[in-house]
């Protein structure tokens, strides 16, 4: 995700409230140009038709393709799938204040944390190489090259 947090600060962010648009929002999940684009125009049809189906997707995107940009707005909270249509939902203001009153809270916190318990599971040790050159014997320096 390119989330450009100053973007996202007071200033910038009256600035661009002024001519909110589209492109700013598939910017934030897509770097790839087309992809954005693509994003796009699925959101911007589901946002002109009120809801969208998969038949009046746009000749220019491929059904199985808006299919997988359409599921993953679901996924992410920008629309909802009922009725076999796609429509605009807000299932982000909530969830992103409280993700932010938790870092917060966290940031203020002053208790002794232990990685260890707390991802018990994950792997800590340096992986053991898997590929790529051999080392040489002796310093490395050129011995690789002379034989």
């Amino acid at each position: 995700m390119g989330i450009k947090y100053w973007e996202f600060e007071d200033a910038p962010l009256k600035e661009k409230l002024k001519a909110v648009n589209v492109k700013d929002i598939s910017k934030v999940f897509f770097d790839n140009e087309t992809e954005a684009y693509r994003f796009s125009l699925l959101l911007l049809e589901a946002k002109k038709k009120g809801q969208l189906r998969l038949k009046d997707v746009p000749e220019s995107v491929p059904i199985a393709t808006a299919k997988r940009y359409l599921d993953y707005a679901v996924q992410i909270g920008l629309l909802k799938h009922e009725n076999s249509a796609y429509s605009l939902t807000d299932r982000y203001t909530k969830p992103f204040r409280n993700i932010a009153i938790y870092i917060k809270a966290w940031m203020d916190s002053t208790s002794e944390e232990d990685l260890n318990i707390q991802f018990a599971n994950a792997r800590v040790e340096r992986q053991s190489k898997r590929g790529g050159r051999k080392a040489a014997e002796g310093n490395g320096i050129g011995e690789a090259t002379q034989q």
